[in-house]
């Protein structure tokens, strides 16, 4: 049973959705402000989180970086602002998704489902190795750290995404819509050039060769993987 941790300062909009969640089989566990929901993920095994952002003691953006420094449990932010500036600032400090009030509770449940699934095909879980090795390449998917040959790399949210997506699964072959359906969490349209440019800039980083790449191999007509060592 996934564990949803839902987090507003306004009880009747907890309530609300503590009922709709659970109509759909999630466990749910209530705060309401930030220092409560940061208390529980040290407590509990939550596989997602819905934060307000207007929020006393702590607020969401606040909360949000703070989450974001030890875990990448997806985020849906909850606002009563609909400005493209609140959002932006929002998906910029780490949030996976954003929902205007009032929601649709149709839509909350929708955007839950596909947040958890994109979770899991990227390996979440308590059960997944945090620790991925592959030749000289070491991803710490706890610390979001990557190495290559002992050093560290930098990359771009994206290019994480994709390349812990491809190192989870190495030896599989991912299309270059398969990719931006998990990553993007979109419909794969204009995946192919979206991808092949992140693609392009994650061998850059990784490869002594870029035009010869040991790791990050195409698969002509099919797509791309990690070659397994």
């Amino acid at each position: 049973m996934y564990q949803i941790l839902v987090c507003d300062d306004e009880k009747d909009i907890v309530s609300a959705l503590r009922i709709y969640l659970a109509s759909e089989g999630y466990e749910v566990h209530e705060a309401y402000n930030g220092e409560e929901a940061l208390d529980i993920l040290k407590t509990k095994e939550i596989h997602l989180v819905i934060l307000d952002i207007m929020m006393p003691k702590m607020d969401g953006i606040k909360a949000l970086l703070a989450i974001r420094s030890c875990s990448n449990v997806p985020v849906i932010l909850l606002s009563a602002k609909t400005e493209d500036e609140d959002k932006i600032m929002g998906l910029n400090a780490g949030a996976d998704d954003y929902i205007a009030k009032p929601f649709n509770p149709v839509e909350v449940l929708a955007r839950v489902r596909s947040q958890l699934r994109r979770y899991m095909q990227l390996g979440g879980g308590a059960n997944q190795s945090k620790l991925i090795k592959i030749g000289g390449i070491m991803l710490n998917d706890d610390a979001k750290i990557l190495t290559v040959d002992g050093e560290a790399v930098s990359l771009t949210p994206l290019e994480y995404d994709i390349l812990c997506l491809l190192m989870k699964n190495a030896g599989k072959v991912f299309s270059p819509k398969e990719i931006y359906r998990i990553v993007w969490n979109e419909t794969p349209m204009g995946a192919e050039n979206a991808v092949a440019v992140h693609i392009r800039h994650i061998r850059e980083k990784i490869e002594i060769d870029p035009a010869e790449p040991r790791y990050l191999k195409v698969v002509w007509g099919k797509g791309y993987k990690i070659q397994a060592e």
